[in-house]
């Protein structure tokens, strides 16, 4: 689902929902955005290159739901939470003892996550 170089970050467009808040973005594949990939917040690809109508419109639909959902980390260890999304990077505690307000470490991933180094469980 993603070319082989991503391109840059600062060439990526922001989709936002009426509300202005940010769900995804828009990857360019030409310079004229013409065909675009649609990245979720955490900027993994969420589906082929489209053109861009098509691109923002699946972005749209999917929203912010996946980040409710729980990831494992380079496929291996125990279900995360993210409970931080910045340009800094993905913050993530072990969700099942975040749920009950034991404390955890928290996990520190690169945004974006292009390498998709975080899977969905």
């Amino acid at each position: 689902m993603t070319t082989p170089e991503t391109a840059p970050i600062d060439t990526w467009l922001a989709v936002t929902r009426e509300d202005g808040e940010t769900v995804g973005y828009l990857e360019p594949l030409t310079a004229d955005y013409a065909d675009v990939i649609p990245r979720n917040r955490l900027g993994h690809a969420v589906g082929d290159a489209h053109d861009y109508h098509v691109a923002e419109e699946l972005v749209l639909e999917r929203g912010l739901r996946e980040l409710a959902e729980h990831w494992v980390l380079d496929g291996a260890g125990p279900e995360l939470a993210v409970i931080e999304l910045a340009p800094d990077g993905i913050v993530l505690r072990d969700a099942f003892l975040s749920k009950s307000l034991a404390p955890t470490k928290r996990v520190l991933v690169p945004w974006p996550d292009t390498a998709g180094r975080l899977r969905q469980v």
